[in-house]
């Protein structure tokens, strides 16, 4: 008798709630929703946010990121933190509503001095922990290249006090999450002539981004003259009457300006002063216009960069968003640029720079 031997007869389909079981590897990298994977994701995960304490699945094959916990005695992940969720092949995790800055090297931040102790600064940059400015990591007035010494130390409130408001460069970051600063270039300084803002930083929504350049110039309208615009990483901006050579240096200049011989040409005993320049009420005016586009930017939730500032300050200078300011340039504004006048803003800005 002959017998042939054939393929096994597939078991019958059993009701399972996860994804069919494949032979080989799944790196996650085709496009599924998480509902449809895992048949587990509730009801916030689908609306776009996570409250803390949430179950985002109860699948085990989702691995957890940030902002995500294991439930006890179960293979739930829970969310620690609000915000909207992100997956990565199998990695879910959840990027926060709010967060405070974490400082990563090379990053510009605007600080501000909160105490003043031996041979540094201590500096609130938004952070979970204050920053250190050591007093051998500013330039000296005049620009003199030398050791600090004792003198130094007793004139340290000189440079910076409590309250002061500066702009500095992320050297270092310890092992606690601290962060080291400099002000070692014409760049970086002590800040005057203009108005703080703090937003939300790189945390997530609407905010300060890390983008090519944090510092630049703009030529306003209606004689408000040059404007300097600080973005800080950390969420805190500048904004101020453009002053040469003590904020902002462009390439242009940094490559006519020898940093060794002409330093003491270019840094002057004012950089430290805490006494204000006259301003003219035209450039105060495009200052405030500045600042609240920024706001406008920040409720609308969109990205607060060089391109997006750029093109909201441009838009709110058409008639259907004039401040309203009165003839004399002294006068309280009628409106500011916020609700619905500040959507048609950013609504005009973001048609601008998609166009």
């Amino acid at each position: 008798m002959t017998f042939s031997i054939g393929h096994p007869a597939a078991p019958p389909r059993a009701d399972v709630v996860g994804p069919p079981a494949s032979d080989g590897y799944d790196d996650g990298d085709d496009d599924v929703d998480i509902a449809q994977a895992t048949g587990a994701v509730e009801k916030g995960a689908k609306a776009g946010i996570i409250t803390p304490g949430e179950m985002i699945t109860g699948d085990p094959q989702w691995m957890r990121g940030h902002g995500t916990t294991a439930s006890i005695g179960s293979s739930a992940i829970l969310a620690t933190v609000a915000g909207t969720l992100l997956r990565t092949n199998k990695l879910l995790s959840i990027q926060p509503l709010r967060a405070r800055y974490n400082p990563e090297i090379g990053d510009l931040v605007v600080g501000r001095i909160v105490s003043v102790e031996t041979k540094r600064w201590k500096v609130d940059v938004s952070a979970a922990l204050l920053a250190h400015l050591p007093l051998s990591a500013i330039n000296l007035p005049g620009g003199i290249l030398r050791k600090r010494t004792s003198t130094d130390e007793l004139a340290i409130r000189t440079f910076f006090s409590e309250g002061d408001l500066l702009v500095a460069e992320v050297q270092s970051v310890y092992q606690d999450g601290a962060a080291s600063l400099h002000t070692r270039s014409l760049r970086y300084g002590k800040l005057r002539n203009g108005v703080f803002l703090r937003v939300s930083g790189t945390g997530g929504g609407g905010g300060v981004t890390r983008s090519r350049r944090q510092v630049w110039t703009v030529q306003t309208a209606d004689g408000g003259g040059d404007v300097d615009v600080v973005l800080g990483v950390n969420g805190y901006i500048w904004i101020c009457k453009h002053s040469r050579g003590e904020l902002v240096a462009s390439s242009e200049e940094a490559k006519k300006m020898n940093e060794i011989t002409r330093m003491e040409e270019a840094i002057s005993e004012s950089m430290y002063s805490n006494r204000n320049d006259e301003i003219a009420p035209q450039t105060r005016r495009e200052i405030a216009r500045l600042t609240e586009c920024v706001r406008a930017l920040v409720e609308n939730g969109v990205r607060v960069d060089e391109e997006m500032v750029t093109a909201a300050y441009q838009a709110s200078l058409g008639s259907d968003v004039d401040m309203g300011v009165a003839q004399d340039g002294l006068g309280e504004p009628e409106e500011y640029q916020g609700g619905s006048k500040g959507s048609r803003l950013v609504a005009a800005a973001l048609e601008a720079v998609r166009g």
